[in-house]
């Protein structure tokens, strides 16, 4: 099976990270050999990628009419792996285990700023269910702005047994919700083998996945809007997650 990524970004980390198979590359017959294109074409060449230019209908009808800044790619699809890859990304950094869990979203946008953040922070990997939720689709690799093909994403068909499974690793998982009795981020120690679940747009987690977190966590808020959207509160909780441990792996100037 393959699938098509457009957009100039999407197509530059899919060609810099080499995950998946590559066949060629579609431009439109106007665009012009310069600037980010140009190196995009470089690296297409370095990779062995063939270049073909065809009338931008093409591209329109291959990108669903989303903005694919006159550039597409045939790739194989996304190269989902297992929770034990995961967990060897940790081992292997030697790091406690940094893991974003997502219940059920539903909106390619927000997953797509989501594991754009996760990426950013350096989360070991990302975990999905199979059905009912967002997969990696062309969109979501466009709205991460092609973060997502250096992140590691795990498919489950049961979240909550794989939440259970995570917790037998000693991973604590933590929930983000709101509500007066759920106390705010900061004041609970991130620092830990952790596994952060974050549940659906306007839905938020389903019962038993609330249930299964060892914590559950909010977001202060002062202001007249009574709830954040959900890429919104999970960036911030990444972000927490990642000062928790002293912003380990960023390289200091």
């Amino acid at each position: 099976m393959t699938e098509f990524i457009y957009g100039h970004w999407s197509i530059m980390e899919t060609l810099r990270a080499g995950r998946r198979q590559m066949e060629q590359i579609l431009l439109t017959e106007t665009v012009e050999e310069k600037g980010l294109v140009a190196e995009i074409l470089t690296t297409a060449q370095e990779r062995g990628v063939k270049v073909r230019r065809v009338p931008r209908r093409i591209i329109d009808d291959l990108a669903n009419g989303a903005n694919h800044q006159n550039m597409a790619l045939r790739v194989s699809n996304y190269p989902y792996v297992e929770i034990e890859d995961v967990l060897g990304v940790s081992r292997q950094r030697e790091e406690k285990p940094f893991i974003l869990l997502l219940d059920l979203l539903k909106d390619p946008q927000n997953v797509g700023v989501l594991l754009r953040v996760a990426d950013a922070v350096g989360v070991h990997g990302v975990i999905l269910q199979e059905r009912r939720g967002v997969a990696i689709t062309p969109s979501v690799v466009n709205a991460s702005s092609g973060a997502v093909e250096h992140l590691h994403i795990v498919q489950v068909t049961n979240l909550v047994q794989t939440m259970k499974d995570l917790k037998a690793e000693d991973v604590w998982m933590v929930g983000l919700d709101v509500g007066p009795n759920v106390p705010p981020i900061d004041k609970t120690d991130l620092n830990m083998a952790l596994g952060l679940v974050l549940g659906s747009e306007g839905e938020g987690m389903r019962r038993l996945v609330r249930d299964t977190c060892d914590l559950l966590l909010s977001l202060p808020m002062r202001g007249k809007v009574a709830s954040l959207n959900v890429a919104t509160v999970g960036s911030v909780a990444l972000y927490a997650a990642w000062q928790a441990r002293g912003w380990t792996g960023w390289a200091h100037a």
